[in-house]
């Protein structure tokens, strides 16, 4: 299943290929097969699933950065798609000395279950995610607080093993949401062994939602990090670096979603992805006509860290910042 176009092409050819470091490692991939669902089960015809199949095992995944960034070593962490039919006791089956995994996690999973399912995969840590917590609260999605996404004796078994968390925070205003900050703050504060990363950067994708963030005050949680997935905002990227610590900010993609066509933009101080692909990613304005010749969110975001990040900062930022912090996990 190729990707690429040679436009895109072109793009890795003349912006790409010099400026990026020789190794990546992508922090936020979604990962997994058709077992990972009912025999029976159905995307949305809409859904950006389907653009693969349905599934996006490992061997495609490593296939098609092959394909993306041909003169680049590429490792991950990864995690199964987050969907209520989804299995959370199928873990991908990583190789290698930096490719990783986490476990999906529902609060409505036992902590004895959960502590085998890490064990059995030798995950570095969990993925929760708002649809479990709604499920399991009988809440709306909207309502979904930091604190519903995990369970204590679950915070508690992850802190003692000092794993990670990486998580999409909730709630309407997103990183400029007082309660998240106050939770998001408090996580870090008493569960000090786990790593809380924080996904999208706190789910900021235009600047006013970054600028009403408690970023500062995170920043002196030493436990605290940030993934960048599916952020090509430059401006927020830079407001980041300039009050976050590079050495706590990870690359993350959000692929298979980052691998469609599109370009998340800021318009009125909101955030709406234009989509050159006839697929629902979110808030989505898609040209059915094919008016613009769009490139990857994988390559846009690309793009905007290349813009943003300072140069003594890069390669940690691609690469060593994710893999020093993994392999410390699996070392402890």
């Amino acid at each position: 299943m190729n990707i690429l176009t040679e436009a895109d092409r072109q793009i890795y050819r003349q912006e790409l290929a010099e400026r990026l470091p020789k190794k990546l490692f992508d922090a936020h991939v979604h990962i997994w097969g058709r077992n990972s669902f009912p025999a029976d089960f159905q995307f949305a015809p809409r859904a950006c699933a389907n653009r693969f199949g349905g599934e996006f095992p490992l061997a495609l995944w490593r296939k098609t950065m092959q394909e993306l960034l041909p003169e680049q070593h590429v490792g991950l962490l990864c995690f199964g798609f987050p969907n209520d039919a989804a299995d959370r006791g199928i873990v991908p089956e990583v190789s290698g000395a930096d490719e990783f995994a986490s476990v999906l996690v529902s609060p409505a999973d036992p902590v004895e279950l959960l502590a085998k399912r890490l064990a059995d995969s030798a995950a570095v840590g969990v993925k929760p995610y708002l649809n479990y917590a709604a499920a399991h609260y009988r809440k709306r999605a909207s309502d979904v607080e930091v604190f519903d996404m995990l369970t204590e004796s679950q915070l508690e078994l992850l802190n003692d093993a000092g794993l990670a968390v990486t998580l999409h925070i909730p709630r309407l205003a997103r990183f400029a949401d007082p309660l998240n900050q106050r939770q998001m703050l408090a996580l870090c504060q008493r569960y000090p062994r786990i790593s809380f990363i924080f996904a999208h950067i706190g789910r900021a994708y235009f600047m006013r939602n970054i600028l009403e963030s408690n970023l500062e005050e995170l920043a002196g949680c030493p436990n605290a990090f940030f993934d960048t997935a599916m952020v090509n905002h430059v401006d927020i990227l830079k407001y980041t670096f300039d009050h976050f610590p590079a050495e706590r900010i990870l690359f993350g993609s959000d692929a298979p979603i980052a691998l469609l066509r599109g370009k998340s933009i800021e318009v009125n101080h909101q955030y709406v992805y234009l989509m050159g692909e006839d697929y629902d990613v979110g808030t989505a304005i898609r040209d059915t006509e094919h008016a613009v010749e769009f490139t990857t969110f994988f390559y846009e975001q690309l793009r905007a860290i290349l813009e943003a990040v300072p140069e003594k900062s890069l390669e940690d930022v691609f690469y060593h910042n994710a893999v020093n912090l993994f392999r410390s996990i699996v070392q402890k």
